[in-house]
C-alpha cells in the first residue's frame, strides 16, 4: 500500500500533435506503463493489461462496482492500480485486496494531482464505473494519454466515451448501461479481447482519443452553432 508521493517522468506534450501520438503511442506508452509498475512494484510486463481507477473513494464512483469485479479481474491475468481517498471500509477494502494480491493490484489511499496523472499516462484501461458523472476530467485526461476508458453511460461520460465499433473502426473506448458488476465485466472483458487479439484496433483507439480536438476553441464552435440556430428558431 502505497501512502506517501513518488514520481517519474510522463510525456506533456501538445495532445493534438499527431506525431506526438505516434511517439506516445509505440514507444512512450510502454515506458510510462514500465515505470509505473516498477515505480509501483508490480512485474514489468508489457503484455498484461494495466487497470486503474482514480477518484474518491465512495459509491457515487462506484468503488464498490469494482470491488465486486475484482476476484473476476484477478484471473484474467491483469494489473490493477486504485489511486484515491474516501470512506475508511472502501480505504480498507484497497490494503485488503493488495495484501491478497501483491503481484497483481495496488492501492494509494490519498491523493497526488501529478500522481493521478501519472498513473493515467502508465495504465492500458481506466475504469469509470460512476453511478453519476455530471461531466467528468479523468476519461478525458485517459484519452489525451492513449488510455481506454471503459465508464458507465451517464452524464459527461456518455458524452464523450464514443463506444467503439469494432466494424466501422470508430469510438474511444466501452460504456455500460446499469450500474452492476455483471455489466462492467462484460464490457472490461470485451476491452480486454481486444487488447490482447486485436492489436490494430486497439492501436486505433488510442490514436483516436489522442488525436481529439478537446480545445476551447472546438468547444466555441459548437457553442456558436448551436446559438445561431437557436437565434433562427425564434
Amino acid at each position: 500500500m502505497k501512502n506517501e508521493k513518488r514520481y517519474f517522468d510522463v510525456i506533456s506534450e501538445d495532445a493534438n500533435d499527431d506525431k506526438r501520438s505516434s511517439r506516445c503511442e509505440k514507444t512512450g506508452k510502454a515506458q510510462c506503463k514500465a515505470a509505473l509498475q516498477k515505480e509501483l512494484g508490480l512485474p514489468i510486463r508489457e503484455d498484461i493489461p494495466l487497470i486503474g481507477f482514480i477518484g474518491r473513494l465512495d459509491q457515487q464512483k462506484g468503488v464498490d462496482i469494482i470491488a465486486e469485479a475484482i476476484p473476476w479481474m484477478v484471473g484474467q491475468n491483469v494489473q490493477l492500480v486504485m489511486l484515491g481517498t474516501g470512506r475508511q471500509d472502501l480505504e480498507q477494502m484497497l490494503r485488503d485486496f493488495e495484501n491478497k494480491h501483491r503481484d497483481k493490484i495496488r492501492g494509494w489511499v490519498g491523493f497526488s494531482i501529478k500522481m493521478a496523472h501519472r498513473i493515467t499516462a502508465g495504465i492500458d484501461i481506466l475504469l469509470m464505473p460512476s453511478r453519476f458523472e455530471p461531466c467528468g476530467l479523468n476519461q478525458l485526461y485517459a484519452m489525451n494519454y492513449g488510455t481506454i476508458p471503459v465508464v458507465h453511460r451517464v452524464g459527461g461520460l456518455r458524452d464523450t466515451v464514443i463506444p467503439f465499433d469494432p466494424f466501422n473502426e470508430s469510438g474511444y473506448g466501452w460504456t455500460f448501461d446499469s450500474a452492476e458488476a455483471n455489466k462492467l465485466i462484460h464490457a472490461l472483458g470485451n476491452c480486454l479481447l481486444t487488447y490482447k487479439q486485436y492489436k490494430k484496433s486497439w492501436e486505433g483507439l488510442q490514436r483516436r482519443g489522442m488525436t481529439q480536438d478537446l480545445s476551447w476553441d472546438h468547444a466555441a464552435e459548437k457553442y456558436e452553432e448551436v446559438l445561431v440556430a437557436a437565434k433562427y428558431q425564434w
